[in-house]
């Protein structure tokens, strides 16, 4: 018996892995963003080409993507899932010393692909952070946010007003 709302503790209060098996598999999308902040400076610097660590971007796609496969296991009480595409990319707004992560991530199964795009967003922004600290250490990782999902019991949107 879980205890109201929370579908990952059961009636004593324990983490649980949520029994799926009795779910039709639907076809599931999920859509998350991560933002990096540095100096514009750094930001410059990694849109140039001019990283001592090489090409920054789409060395954190490929982590991103590489992520999304292996959420399960990372977050303990994901179920695996057989992706059917993982889509990342990884944009650079130098004036403004931001590199903005979107993780797509699709799959036909019982559970949705949430954690898998936003895995591939934290694991893609911290790559970025590690392939520009030898520029710059004061690089943050401002957020890594869910902005929809379909599939499954419901769909869901990022509020219209949430922060762009």
């Amino acid at each position: 018996m879980n205890a109201p709302g929370l579908t990952h503790v059961d009636g004593d209060g324990r983490a649980t892995m949520v029994d799926v098996g009795s779910k039709q598999p639907t076809e599931r999308r999920a859509v998350a963003r991560a933002r990096v902040r540095m100096s514009p400076a750094t930001a410059a610097a990694v849109a140039a080409g001019e990283n001592p660590k090489g090409e920054v971007l789409g060395t954190a796609r490929l982590a991103g993507i590489q992520a999304a496969k292996l959420t399960w296991q990372l977050i303990p009480l994901a179920h695996p899932i057989e992706l059917t595409s993982v889509e990342v990319d990884a944009t650079i707004e130098p004036e403004r010393g931001v590199v903005e992560v979107v993780a797509r991530a699709h799959a036909f199964a019982r559970t949705g692909v949430e954690m898998e795009a936003m895995t591939a967003c934290a694991v893609a922004a911290l790559c970025v952070y590690d392939m520009v600290k030898g520029i710059e250490r004061s690089v943050e990782i401002e957020q890594v946010v869910l902005l929809e999902k379909t599939g499954g019991r419901s769909d869901w949107h990022a509020p219209a007003d949430q922060p762009a």
